[in-house]
This record gives structure tokens, C-alpha cells and sequence, in this order.
């Protein structure tokens, strides 16, 4: 076992506000990964940060008519208090060029270029780019809209596919357009820095064929189907002004940027490092998180970014020579939004501006952050796309974590409240069927914590739920409600098993629905303490319980719109 986890989430553009498909694909995976190994007693750092250059913004910029840096603050912030609104904890939250990090994070990405063209893996060559005669501007990958010569979506982006996610060469796109003017684009020399991709593709495709069982198949399969049709030769400057300059001496460099999905994975380490000046007094530490083998690094992602997470970023890694290359990648698919029995990809165009798609517009709701949380990670698309849809969240909300969850808790609580004083019952009468409900419980705790090792986390809150479908059915088979009236010792050995298994429930919430959790012990009266991933000890005969509470009210139809 690795001696400490470095686990990241990809950084979100800082142009826009966090929907719930940013969160089921990456963030709300690794926060609740990194609950389970911080519970399991393993040194963690949680990185994660605003993208906050490179062309995404400046086009924000442009169609705002504002300045970038004004674009990267807001959307910052809001993203910032979105994350704290669905618990989603990170060590730091950086930002490319945000004030307190943007220091770092040029020095760390232009020394990591510079490195790397010193050793030789770059070539710089007079090429051709799309032009916007009107803006009188060159058009880096995402300035351009056009036909894919992969698959003939009409709507791709110069540098990757949305629909078939393979990589573009923008001058490929058929019909190309300027995303600035909406006029075509034409054809101009100018000169850039290309790494060499083709220089790591035996010692990429090595790399990954030693994942096999590791990494989630579409992902693996995925980079692997890529190189066997050739890596190409990939731009890593940009002629735009948002960005980091690229810090050689050379004529052919002024006034350009670094690519932004150069320096956007170099912001880990970057933040890393910001991380440790602000804890440590010495930013230097983040060695040991990025060049130890002790320790591992896991990186989520949306299935977007697959080909530069497990692809260029690793080949990155690699002409560098100074850091390790990550554990694992663990990518999720995209999740759309289903309205009125349609599917639609959540967009700024397809998605209403108040619909609860968006983070913003169902914190407002004031609904707890632990529904969206379980509800995202029972539709996780971890293999395959799926949709957001209202309907389905309330019928789970209801079915599962009102009928199932909720009112297990509920019906055994409130019983100890009414009939033993609001105290732990006492065991001594306990029987082999409550003996082996609780061995049950040890084993679907196993379980669980089985699937979250291994990136599954649709798997493991069924385990969950299963467990208490399991409880469900072991409070209704001993009746205590019976057993009161003619045998009182064999009630309270019933309940207080009971009580024992929503310990067991309380621990196993904790990576999904930390909320919840914590509301749980409060009801148990268990003392405030970091979870632990193991059996709870039973609580101590004629202990006093806390108040019990509803966990999760139903809701009306029409509440999620």
C-alpha cells in the first residue's frame, strides 16, 4: 500500500458555473474517495483549482466585454461556494492566475517547458493557422468551430471532439468558422512548439498495458486505441495574450502563451507546492507528494479530458524526467440533463439559467447537499453516459433515502425514545439471528470500502442501501414492537442491534453523504471525531441517545424542475 495519496480533480474553466455533470464526473467521485482514505487513516492532500487561462477565458472575455481577470474572479468565487455548498472538500483550491497562486504556477509551468525543450522535445516550426481576417487575430484551437474530419459532428472545437473525444487538427475541421466573428476562417503562417508525442509511444503504451485491471477499461482502452493510430506532433504555444508567456529567448516567441492544457495539469503540482508554503513554511514539500514513489497519485476527470490525462500529461511527465507519472486515472463519462422525456447535453444554450442543473440553482432550493450527492453517485455515468433527471431524483429521494434509509433509522430510534427511556437497550438476551445481522453489517462495511479502492462507487452505495434494505427486514422479522409486550429482554436485544447497525450505517454514509453521517452519530450521541473505517464498537448499555430526527422528508412532485 502506498504510503500517502495525492489525489487531484480536473480543474474547472473559471468562465462559468458548475453543473451537476462537472460534479458527477469528477469532483463528487474523488471527495468522496478521499473521505474513505482519510477514514481508512492514510495521509491524503485533495488539490484541486480554477483553470484560469488560455483561450476558454478569453473568449469569455470577449463575448462579456470584459477583462479576463474580472471572468476568472467571479466564476472563481462561485465556484469556490459551490463546492462548500455539496461538501466537497478540497486541501486547496488554487487558480492558474489567481493572485495568491499565480506567482507559483508560472514559475513551476515555464520552468517544467523550459526543461523539457532543453532536452530536445520540442520542435519549433513555421506552420499554418486559422486567421480571423476581421479580428485580425489568429485563431488557437478553441477560437475555431467547424465539421470533424473524425466522425462529421458539425460542432466541434479546434482541439478535441466533443462527440467522438478523439484529438483535432484544427486545420482539418471542415467549414471552419471564427468563434469571435462567426466569419470564416482562412489560412495564415506562423511559427510554434510542438512536443514530440510520437517520441513516448512505446514507453506510454508499456506504461499503460501495466494497468490492465487497474484503470477503468474505456479508459485504458481508449489511450491505448489512440496510440496505436499514431500520436501527433501537439502545439503546446498559443498566439493569444491570457496566458503565461513562453519563456524563451527568441524572437519567434514574443507575445506568445504556453498552451493552456500545458500549464493546466502543471497547476496541481503548482498548488501542491502553494499548499506547502502555506502549512509547512516551505514549498519545497511537495516533492514528497509528486517525486516519492511512496506515494500515489490519482487523478478524476470527465471523459473529455481522457486523452490528456492519460495521454499528453503523461508524456509531459516523461520528457520532464523529475516527477512520477500517476496511479491511476479514473474518468467518468458525460452526464446530460433530461427535460420533459428528452435528453439534452447541459450547455449554457440547452440549459435553462434557473433549472437546477445548475449547483447555484439547487443549493437555492434548500434542499440538503447529501441528496444531490447520493442521487449523483446512483446515476453516476462511471462506464456509460446518463442523464440528470428530476422525475428519477425524486423517486430515489423517496424510495431509497426516505423509505429505505431514512425510516429504518427513524422507526428504531423513536422506539428507543418511547419505550426505553431514549437509552442504549440492553444486549444480554441477545439471539444468533442478532448476532448475524451484525455480522452482516461487518460484511457489507468490507464491501463497501472493497468498491471505493477499486473507483466504484455506484457499486459501493448499493452495498450501502443494501445493507439497509437488509435492515429493514431484520427489524420486521424481530418485531419489537411485539416482543415488548411478553418479552422485554429480547426486545432490547433487538433494538440494541438495531442502534449497533446504524453505527454501521453512519460509518458507511460518511464518503457518500457526510451530512448525513454526522446527523446520524449526533442522533446516536456519539461523541464529534474523525470517522474511522472500521467496526464500531456497540454503544454502552444505558448510554443516552440524542433526539431522533426525519433524515430525509419526501419530496413534492415538481420540487426539482
Amino acid at each position: 500500500m502506498p504510503k500517502r495519496y495525492l489525489v487531484t480533480a480536473a480543474l474547472p474553466y473559471s468562465n462559468n458555473r458548475l453543473h451537476v455533470g462537472h460534479i458527477a464526473g469528477a469532483y463528487l467521485p474523488a471527495d468522496t474517495y478521499v473521505r474513505y482514505l482519510r477514514a481508512r487513516g492514510h495521509e491524503v492532500r485533495f488539490i484541486c483549482g480554477s483553470d484560469d487561462n488560455g483561450v476558454a477565458i478569453e473568449i469569455s472575455a470577449l463575448q462579456e466585454k470584459t477583462t479576463p481577470e474580472k471572468i476568472c474572479d467571479h466564476f472563481h468565487d462561485s465556484q469556490v461556494r459551490d463546492f462548500a455548498g455539496l461538501r466537497i472538500e478540497f486541501d486547496t483550491y488554487g487558480g492558474t492566475h489567481h493572485p495568491d497562486f499565480v506567482k507559483l504556477h508560472e514559475q513551476f509551468s515555464q520552468n517544467f517547458f523550459r526543461r523539457i525543450h532543453e532536452k530536445g522535445y520540442f520542435t519549433k516550426r513555421r506552420t499554418k493557422q486559422l486567421f480571423d481576417r476581421q479580428a485580425d487575430r489568429f485563431l488557437p484551437d478553441r477560437f475555431v468551430r467547424g465539421t470533424c474530419h473524425h466522425c462529421g459532428f458539425e460542432r466541434a472545437t479546434g482541439d478535441q471532439c466533443e462527440a467522438c473525444g478523439q484529438m483535432i487538427e484544427p486545420l482539418l475541421l471542415k467549414n471552419p468558422i471564427s468563434v469571435i466573428s462567426g466569419q470564416p476562417a482562412e489560412v495564415r503562417e506562423t511559427t510554434h512548439w510542438y512536443l514530440r508525442l510520437s517520441d513516448f509511444q512505446k514507453p506510454l503504451q508499456e506504461w499503460l498495458e501495466k494497468k490492465q485491471g487497474q484503470w477503468r477499461p474505456h479508459v485504458l482502452n481508449f489511450a491505448l486505441g489512440q496510440i496505436k493510430q499514431g500520436l501527433p506532433e501537439r502545439s503546446m504555444t498559443r498566439d493569444i495574450a491570457w496566458g503565461i508567456p513562453v519563456p524563451l529567448d527568441d524572437p519567434d516567441a514574443h507575445g506568445k502563451v504556453l498552451y493552456v492544457w500545458f500549464d493546466a495539469p502543471i497547476g496541481y503540482i503548482s498548488f501542491t507546492a502553494a499548499w506547502c508554503a502555506a502549512h509547512e513554511g516551505d514549498w519545497r514539500g511537495y516533492e514528497k507528494w509528486w517525486a516519492d514513489p511512496d506515494t500515489a497519485i490519482v487523478h478524476f476527470i470527465g471523459e473529455d479530458n481522457t486523452v490528456f490525462h492519460a495521454l499528453i500529461w503523461p508524456a509531459m511527465l516523461m520528457a520532464d524526467g523529475q516527477y512520477q507519472l500517476p496511479h491511476v486515472v479514473v474518468a467518468n463519462n458525460f452526464m446530460n440533463h433530461r427535460v420533459a422525456g428528452e435528453t439534452q447535453k447541459i450547455s449554457k444554450s440547452s440549459t435553462a439559467p434557473d433549472a437546477p442543473v445548475w449547483v447555484e440553482e439547487f443549493l437555492k432550493q434548500g434542499l440538503d447537499a447529501d441528496r444531490l450527492r447520493y442521487y449523483l453517485t446512483r446515476a453516476a455515468p462511471e462506464s456509460a453516459r446518463t442523464a440528470f433527471d428530476p422525475e428519477e431524483f425524486i423517486a430515489r429521494n423517496d424510495n431509497e433515502l426516505a423509505n429505505t434509509l431514512g425510516n429504518f433509522v427513524n422507526r428504531a430510534l423513536s422506539f428507543a425514545v418511547r419505550f426505553f427511556d431514549g437509552k442504549v437497550p440492553d444486549t444480554a438476551a441477545q439471539t444468533d439471528a442478532d448476532r448475524q445481522h451484525l455480522v452482516r453489517a461487518g460484511a457489507a462495511l468490507e464491501k463497501v470500502g472493497t468498491c471505493l479502492e477499486e473507483h466504484k462507487f455506484r457499486a459501493g452505495l448499493d452495498e450501502l442501501m443494501g445493507f439497509a434494505g437488509l435492515c429493514n427486514e431484520y427489524i420486521n422479522s424481530r418485531a419489537p414492537w411485539t416482543s415488548r409486550k411478553n418479552d422485554l429482554p429480547d426486545c432490547a436485544a433487538a433494538l440494541a442491534t438495531c442502534i449497533h447497525s446504524i453505527h454501521y450505517l453512519a460509518v458507511m454514509a460518511w464518503p457518500f453523504m457526510p451530512g448525513t453521517a454526522r446527523r446520524v452519530l449526533q442522533m446516536l450521541n456519539v461523541p464529534e471525531a474523525p470517522i474511522r473505517w472500521e467496526p464500531p464498537p456497540a454503544l454502552q448499555t444505558g448510554a443516552a441517545l440524542g433526539q431522533p430526527q426525519i433524515l430525509f422528508a419526501k419530496l413534492e412532485p415538481g420540487t426539482i424542475g
